[in-house]
């Protein structure tokens, strides 16, 4: 019942014409630039990289609850974003839409990332009159063989999923495409880095205006680190590289963009250290635990000594826990390059 969802709490309230206006005209930032949401940790796939696959034994699948998106208000009113992805498949979410308009409600900006294996037309068309400004589509090759490390997830499947979702702008009621920005999420692997090659090719097949590459920062079982790129591996950097360039060149010449980063010799000077901006970030997953990034709560039963929770939003006022000595102290000092153990090898500090 409406009277008791706490989605519909008659205290929030959106932003008033006076800060709106600040934001608009003005160009004044909230405190925060995004809060990373996990809606769920379920997911269909078994993508060979990610430790839903090789924790598969002690995953925890599970449902953001109400009440817990609820509680993130506060944190919603002072971000100028809200991503809803987290360790699964948040389309699953049987309130993902709810999820999406009380954040817009709160003034943010709504984007998310998708698998896209529950992608039919209707789902396609609810997500394109929903107001979210992005929705990515993730993908590790760029054809099927290439993709293959996505196991469970059929590339003509994400191919047609970003089709369905295109079809579904160009049927909107005004009859043009809608504010919604369709991309590419595209894991570039170190055993296939020739696939991206690929990509301007694909871009213009599916009609993508840009894709952003990532590489693997989530090493999920020792033998995966020959997919990643560290810092010290320079000449499959430079190759990579090599690759990148060339494909975001040609796919400008076509009015396309792609954005990466890879591991540079030194860690990060700006960026609060870490291009995941843990200054300005925060994640939250489907417990309501608060954590620095998505690396450092990986959704396991077992002991995992990269962890880092600093409260709950059932427990705590998230702001206060986003402000606690605690918590301050972890993003300064890894702005000031003495970040904790957790974070000493990763590649975000690392990507330029």
């Amino acid at each position: 019942m409406i009277g008791n969802d706490p989605l519909r709490n008659p205290a929030f309230r959106a932003p008033g014409l006076g800060e709106r206006l600040r934001e608009l005209l003005l160009g004044e930032r909230r405190p925060l630039d995004c809060v990373q949401v996990e809606v769920t940790s379920c997911c269909a796939g078994r993508c060979v990289y990610c430790p839903h696959t090789t924790q598969a034994a002690f995953w925890r699948s599970r449902h953001m609850p109400d009440v817990v998106f609820a509680a993130l208000w506060p944190l919603l009113r002072r971000s100028g974003r809200a991503h809803l992805q987290g360790w699964g498949e948040p389309l699953l979410h049987p309130r993902f839409f709810d999820f999406a308009a009380l954040a817009r409600k709160a003034g943010c900006q709504v984007s998310s990332t998708s698998c896209g294996l529950c992608m039919d037309a209707d789902l396609a068309a609810r997500i394109v009159q929903s107001g979210m400004d992005m929705l990515a589509f993730s993908l590790a090759g760029t054809d099927a063989a290439s993709n293959a490390a996505r196991s469970g997830v059929p590339f003509e499947r994400v191919c047609e999923a970003v089709r369905l979702v295109r079809a579904a702008q160009h049927a909107s009621d005004a009859r043009k495409e809608t504010a919604l920005e369709v991309h590419l999420a595209y894991l570039l692997l170190a055993d296939r880095i020739d696939a991206a090659a690929g990509l301007p090719r694909l871009m213009a097949e599916l009609d993508v205006r840009t894709a952003v590459i990532s590489t693997l920062d989530y090493i999920a079982a020792p033998e995966q680190a020959a997919l990643a790129f560290a810092p010290e591996e320079t000449d499959k950097i430079a190759r990579a590289r090599a690759v990148l360039e060339r494909a975001a060149a040609q796919a400008a010449e076509d009015g396309r963009e792609i954005h990466y980063a890879l591991p540079g010799p030194r860690p990060l000077a700006d960026a609060g250290g870490c291009r995941e901006n843990v200054a300005r970030s925060l994640y939250v997953d489907a417990d309501g635990a608060l954590s620095p990034c998505v690396y450092l709560n990986v959704p396991a039963d077992r002991d995992e000594p990269h962890r880092r929770v600093f409260g709950n939003v059932l427990d705590d006022d998230p702001w206060a826990v986003w402000n606690s000595e605690a918590f301050g102290g972890f993003r300064a000092a890894l702005a000031h390059n003495a970040p904790d153990a957790c974070c000493l090898a990763c590649p975000k500090r690392f990507e330029v």
